[in-house]
């Protein structure tokens, strides 16, 4: 019986040395349209036009041309049952073995920059994705191939009956998942494209919900070595390891909160994180400055962290930092002289961020019982012209400088959060405890242990504080100066705790919970 292979692709790679193969070695007939029929008729391979095979003309620009029942029929057909085999004799319909399809190239097309509309419809593929699942529905007779990655594994199992049945599983499923995402692309596009777009559109989420990635790396272990895990997506675009072991799952959450968390600052700034809270920031005029500011916050919690810089990273601070055990290092930049120091580590991650610091974030999504929560990343940190001082004091210019800076940090801090900086440094960090007091007693207690000095400090609250005691705590240990969103039925007596102890506090009216 005649073997027919159906094959109708964009992405040419490895296509005629496949249709080669199948020809010279398996004996297959091949039927092709447009560019595909002719680049293999230009290779000496025999082709027969789809056109000629349906006996119906490739209309309307190529739109209709293999939506034909004499393709889907054969694709369809069931080969263990007698009636399908009867229409389709009856019908003239001849049994399609194999189909070759990659689809038109819409998410590349709409990815460049003010692609016209009319131009992203056009690469709407309609034959391709329907040939694809047609064969994948019938896979136990079909095989589908839809990413060249694939022809060698075809060609090597194509007399190999079990074998063959196994890979053409695979292959269904394979078809699906690009179908999937092609749709979800397209579904994306049209969203942004809305000209009257609705409420849940003008909210920035649609009502229904569609996210797809591509498996980017598995992954050794998840949070712990007993769970599993995987990385999807785009993170590699953003990142390129130079040296190091593997990333693991925690890296990966580490390395996110960092790049966010550096993405705050201007000046040169160095910022060293462990499970994804900061526990030292500091900004200076340079990187060595900043390090030892930073460093200087807590000289324990750093083993074993992770150390991001927003400036190219020297041969002199690298020489520092080696000296202590860390996972991970990122920068935008590192000299010569610093990669030769840091290779002598050679477990030691270096990763540079290939886009800037400061990386963008579409959303944050967070698997919950039954679905997923998703919000906009939290990128406001508030109009310092309209917040509010609420004390009797107004707070002094290098009050207000080791504010914002504070403020920038503690918005990168798990909720409860307390920071207590001076200037454009660090000095103590409580980080998620059940009471706002608890957390700054763990401030205080970490600088105290840092042999910190917090007189003339200023203390900064993510969220309200809701009862003085967590103000008066900060006063005791000697902050002159308090920021935070306000917003408590007690702050009255807050501003009152603040007033008695001669403290300027500022109100901005926003809050960075962060759970």
């Amino acid at each position: 019986m005649e073997k027919l292979a159906l094959l109708s692709v964009s992405d040419k790679r490895g296509l005629v040395e496949f249709a080669t193969a199948l020809v010279q070695r398996f004996g297959y007939r091949i039927l092709s349209t447009g560019g595909t029929a002719k680049l293999l008729a230009e290779k000496g391979l025999p082709v027969t036009e789809v056109s000629q095979h349906t006996g119906f003309p490739e209309i309307m620009e190529g739109r209709v041309k293999t939506l034909h029942p004499k393709i889907h029929g054969g694709l369809l057909c069931r080969r263990d049952k007698p009636e399908h085999l009867a229409e389709a004799q009856k019908n003239g319909i001849s049994l399609i073995d194999l189909v070759v399809v990659n689809l038109y190239p819409f998410e590349q097309t709409v990815s460049k920059p003010n692609v016209h509309f009319e131009e992203a419809i056009e690469n709407i593929d309609i034959g391709g994705p329907s040939m694809l699942r047609s064969a994948a529905k019938n896979h136990e007779s079909v095989t589908v191939v839809c990413d060249p990655a694939d022809y060698d594994s075809v060609i090597a199992a194509m007399d190999k009956p079990a074998e063959l049945s196994a890979l053409r599983r695979k292959l269904a499923l394979k078809v699906f998942q690009r179908t999937s995402t092609y749709d979800a692309a397209i579904a994306r596009y049209l969203e942004s494209q809305a000209a009257e777009p609705d409420l849940a559109a003008l909210s920035g989420f649609p009502e229904t919900l569609t996210l797809t990635y591509k498996k980017a790396q598995s992954l050794r272990y998840g949070e712990n070595p007993h769970q599993k895990a995987a990385l999807y997506g785009t993170f590699h675009e953003h990142f390129q390891q130079l040296q190091g072991k593997e990333l693991s799952y925690n890296n990966i959450l580490d390395i996110t909160s960092a790049t966010y968390l550096i993405g705050e600052f201007e000046k040169p700034t160095l910022a060293i994180l462990k499970h994804t809270n900061p526990c030292g920031v500091a900004s200076a005029e340079n990187l060595d400055a900043a390090w030892e500011n930073a460093f200087a916050t807590d000289r324990q919690a750093p083993f074993g962290g992770i150390i991001v810089v927003n400036r190219t990273l020297e041969a002199g601070l690298a020489k520092v930092i080696s000296e202590i055990f860390t996972e991970v290092i990122i920068a935008p930049r590192f000299s010569d002289e610093a990669l030769a120091i840091f290779a002598k580590k050679k477990n030691l991650r270096l990763m540079i961020a290939k886009q800037g610091m400061g990386a963008e974030s579409l959303l944050d999504v967070r698997s919950v019982v039954g679905g997923l929560l998703v919000q906009d990343r939290n990128k406001i940190l508030g109009n310092p012209a309209e917040f509010k001082v609420v004390t009797h004091r107004q707070p002094s210019e290098e009050e207000w400088a080791s504010m914002m800076f504070g403020w920038r940090v503690c918005k990168h801090v798990k909720s409860n959060a307390i920071v207590y900086c001076r200037g454009e440094q660090t000095l103590g960090i409580g980080a998620g405890q059940m009471a706002r007091v608890d957390s700054s007693r763990i401030a205080v207690w970490k600088a105290a242990e840092a042999k910190l000095d917090l007189h003339g400090s200023v203390v900064v609250s993510e969220a309200l504080f809701p009862f003085a005691d967590g103000l008066i705590a900060a006063a005791d240990a000697g902050a002159t100066a308090a920021i935070q969103p306000g917003g408590s039925v007690r702050d009255a007596e807050v501003i009152k705790a603040a007033d008695d102890r001669g403290m300027a506090m500022v109100f901005t009216g926003i809050r960075h919970f962060r759970h």
